[in-house]
């Protein structure tokens, strides 16, 4: 129950309906108080959420059940970093990385806490500071329908940039009259225009003139040649798109390969390109773009879904590449970190595949009759010697080596019979007749289990199909009649009353049994018998 809780969690998180993570999360707390991963994920969720000091709970809590994870002081700090506490956040990052130096989002993260503190420290009071902190900022301006349109005009955008940067640039563009209705959007002040006279006081009434448009600032050349850039290698991608659709691969890299050279800030035309590499089957190229492609994203602070993506491009073309178990384990491993970066259905369904066939093809690897055999006959010597502990581990060990031989669960089912575990050796006994059904030894194995349960009918059945297939075998012929006789006796009414309630409580167990008493007119019947047997005692 707790494991498919925290599954809706995590999809609500990956879909960002963060508020619905948070109801599974804890609901699946609740089944499992004691899980450092579950705090984890709801930490995540509050700080999406803004709410960090439920998220600093979380993460405390975190660390505190788990305290040599990594992953909690990455929570924690982030939590610190959200409430402005810088010191501690820095303190938490660097707890982390002392248990995993290698791991790049504390390290990130360290460095965004070091920088926070450090302006903090630096930069003189400023009034309006933190309405231009965050990526809340830019999320506020395009949800207001004016400041929407000024977020299309590069030199509004560079200034308000500037000013996120350090915001004691504020009296630079505040003659600006954009800048002043976004500093009341950020604010929640409304910024009024000088007034107009009042009707009386006012002059004959002319037509308004319309406020004329900014102008916008005027771009070094530098700048203009880096937009143009863009604007070339976009239309290059969107060619490699087209290429890719029609399966033209050389084209599609010639295109992205150019968009690449003209603008190395996207890390998408690298992961378009690893795309159309793992098409071609040249899983080494491809390998390499994703490669690139995680390492300058890291550099850009790209979106980590981008970084997910060719980290999911790379697993894919190491499943392409596995010749072996062993070749499966790079793929997985960069499947999970994948995961770590945005929890993506597609890259979990390829992890689970990879997982699979890692498993497969290690029994393939580990199949070998010969040796199968010798393990057989070793368990074969133990059983002889009446050591069947050591006889199961050699049968076991066969199997792993030769899953198909009927033979060798038949002589397992002899052990556990040996040793009483009754239900495993009715399993082994059922496994060797699905194998090989003319095999007798199979349905000796199984009669002779369910007799020593003293369900009789039913070893009764297992002999009498097991004659079938050789109508004189003698052991066969020898079940049939102990069961005929256990069968005799309690017709016969020679039961104690202790075989007597045993054989009661296993028929009340009997799923056939079961479904007549649920039925309304036999429980009517067998009461009327009841009261019949009653009577005439």
């Amino acid at each position: 129950m707790a494991d498919e809780a925290k599954a809706k969690g995590n999809a609500a998180f990956s879909s960002g309906d963060y508020a619905a993570a948070v109801r599974h999360f804890s609901d699946a707390i609740a089944l499992s108080p004691d899980n450092h991963v579950l705090y984890s994920n709801r930490s995540a969720s509050y700080a999406s959420l803004k709410k960090y000091s439920d998220a600093l709970a979380d993460a405390k809590k975190t660390v505190e059940l788990k305290p040599d994870w990594s992953k909690g002081y990455s929570r924690l700090g982030a939590a610190h970093l959200g409430l402005s506490q810088y010191d501690d956040a820095i303190a938490a990052y660097k707890k982390g990385l002392e248990i995993d130096p290698n791991n790049e989002p504390l390290k990130y993260g360290l460095a965004d806490a070091q920088a926070a503190a450090s302006r903090a420290r630096s930069a003189p009071a400023n009034p309006f500071g933190d309405a231009f902190s965050g990526p809340e900022m830019w999320a506020r301006l395009t949800a207001d329908p004016t400041t929407r349109v000024y977020l299309q005009q590069p030199d509004f955008v560079k200034m308000m940039q500037d000013i996120q940067k350090d915001p004691n640039k504020l009296n630079l563009y505040l003659k600006d009259q954009r800048v002043m209705q976004a500093i009341g959007v950020l604010l929640n002040v409304k910024i009024r225009t000088p007034k107009r006279k009042r009707a009386a006081e006012a002059e004959p009434p002319r037509q308004p003139e319309p406020e004329p448009e900014p102008e916008p600032m005027d771009l070094s050349e530098e700048e203009k040649d880096k937009k143009l850039r863009k604007a070339e290698a976009q239309k290059q991608k969107e060619a490699g798109n087209a290429a890719y659709k029609k399966k033209d691969f050389d084209t599609a890299i010639h295109y992205y390969s150019k968009a690449l050279e003209l603008d190395d800030e996207d890390i998408s035309y690298l992961t378009n390109r690893a795309a159309v590499y793992l098409e071609m089957g040249k899983y080494e190229e491809c390998i390499k773009d994703c490669d690139k492609a995680v390492e300058r994203g890291r550099e850009l602070r790209s979106d980590f879904k981008m970084i997910a993506r060719a980290l999911t491009r790379k697993g894919t073309a190491l499943v392409k590449m596995a010749k072996s178990s062993k070749d499966f384990e790079p793929a997985i491993e960069t499947f999970q970190k994948a995961l770590t970066e945005h929890r993506n259905p597609d890259t979990l369904k390829k992890l689970n595949e990879a997982e699979k066939a890692k498993k497969d093809l290690e029994q393939q690897e580990y199949f070998d009759p010969n040796l199968a055999d010798e393990e057989r006959e070793k368990g074969n010597e133990y059983f002889k010697q009446q050591k069947y502990p050591e006889a199961v581990r050699h049968y076991t060990e066969s199997l792993r080596r030769n899953p198909k031989d009927p033979r060798t669960y038949s002589n397992r089912a002899a052990c556990y019979t040996k040793l009483g575990a009754m239900p495993e050796g009715l399993k082994d006994a059922e496994k060797c007749i699905e194998l090989d059904p003319t095999f007798v030894k199979g349905y000796t194995r199984k009669g002779a289990v369910q007799f020593f349960m003293k369900e009789y009918d039913k070893a009764l059945e297992t002999y009498k199909e097991g004659l079938k297939h050789d109508p004189n075998n003698q052991e066969l012929l020898d079940g049939i009649g102990r069961c005929v006789q256990q069968i005799n006796k309690a017709s016969r009414g020679d039961l104690s009353p202790e075989e007597l309630k045993e054989r009661q409580a296993k028929a009340m167990q009997d799923p056939e049994i079961q479904n007549i008493l649920q039925d309304p007119v036999m429980r009517q019947v067998c009461i009327h018998l009841c009261a019949f047997c009653t009577s005439n005692m």
